[in-house]
């Protein structure tokens, strides 16, 4: 279960490349780039579906039963193809500015109440734009822009990664009390994690780091309890 699910990240996929290049060159508000944009989107969904028979789109009709909730920042660095080399029917992806589960508590709950979801990961990541505005004066931004930021709650003034850090454990901390039947009951795990493209944790660029597991925050003990809990599921048959 664990294995693919908190793998470490893809510095790329094979399409990501040229899209990746192709940021730098965009500007903002420019409608032209847009109308071509939605081209490059068209046909990148036209490869998608060459490269998929019929048998994976029907299946997909069936339904979803996604073995992971994750909760992670809308910002466009961050994305599946970094989790999952399939994520289709595997990740119930919720998005929002700052990885909260304060302003989409009823996707998150969705994803573990009515879909059975046994991973709730929140991601949030490096150099995040609603970490910096949050731990400054955003006081002159939008009133929806406002109040999302106004549920994220760290220290004016540190260091971007200690943000992204603390808000990560907040998640974790406010979802545990929200299914704390569950995670007792072996049903739930919920994890905290930060993708690091800007290797501000030193652990190498693009990892994904998990920092909390359940509440446990030792690394040396975050280790070994994917292990444990894969000995406990042995035990019961499972």
């Amino acid at each position: 279960m664990f294995k693919k699910q908190l793998a470490i990240l893809l510095a790329t996929a094979a399409f990501a490349a040229p899209m990746f290049a192709q940021a730098g060159d965009h500007h903002a508000g420019d409608a032209a780039v847009a109308r071509a944009y939605i081209k490059e989107i068209q046909d990148a969904d036209a490869a998608y579906i060459a490269a998929h028979d019929s048998a994976f789109f029907k299946n997909l009709a069936k339904g979803q039963t996604p073995r992971a909730t994750v909760v992670t920042c809308s910002d466009s660095r961050v994305h599946t193809n970094a989790l999952d080399k399939t994520p289709e029917g595997d990740l119930f992806m919720v998005r929002n500015i700052g990885n909260q589960m304060a302003t989409a508590k009823g996707s998150v709950q969705y994803g573990v109440n009515h879909l059975g979801s046994s991973l709730l990961l929140f991601i949030g990541h490096s150099s995040c734009g609603a970490i910096k505005a949050a731990g400054g004066d955003y006081s002159t931004l939008e009133e929806p822009i406002k109040k999302e930021l106004d549920t994220i709650h760290i220290t004016k003034g540190s260091a971007n990664i200690d943000g992204v850090k603390t808000n990560v454990n907040n998640q974790v901390a406010d979802a545990l009390k929200e299914w704390a039947d569950k995670v007792k009951n072996g049903e739930l795990l919920i994890v905290g994690a930060v993708y690091d493209f800007a290797d501000d944790m030193k652990q190498g660029a693009g990892k994904l780091n998990v920092i909390n597991m359940n509440g446990e925050t030792d690394p040396a003990k975050i280790r070994n309890m994917p292990a444990q809990a894969a000995k406990a599921g042995h035990g019961h048959g499972h």
